[in-house]
């Protein structure tokens, strides 16, 4: 085997596999950024990652109502986002 029919095989399983990743799929829009008001799970309660980045951005804020440890997940994503934007982080 040359080493340009080697290539040519590792080129042409690379566009194989592209094809199948279904991440790669333009019409597949299960993985798009959601609005955390549409989360099937934005009801449950805030992740423990979630609140301690809130925590944190808060702190930096130096805005203290910021965190409330009652707030569900789709609440905490957009008070971390306008946390994030408020601190320039975003």
């Amino acid at each position: 085997m040359t080493a340009r029919t080697k290539k040519a095989e590792s080129h042409d399983a690379e566009a194989q596999h592209d094809t199948e990743n279904p991440k790669q799929d333009p019409k597949d829009t299960s993985n798009r950024i959601k609005d955390p008001k549409d989360w099937t799970t934005g009801s449950e309660p805030m992740t423990g990652a979630q609140a301690s980045y809130l925590k944190t951005l808060a702190e930096q804020a130096k805005d203290e109502d910021a965190y409330d440890p009652d707030l569900d997940k789709a609440e905490a994503s957009q008070r971390i986002d306008a946390l994030r934007k408020e601190t320039g982080k975003a």
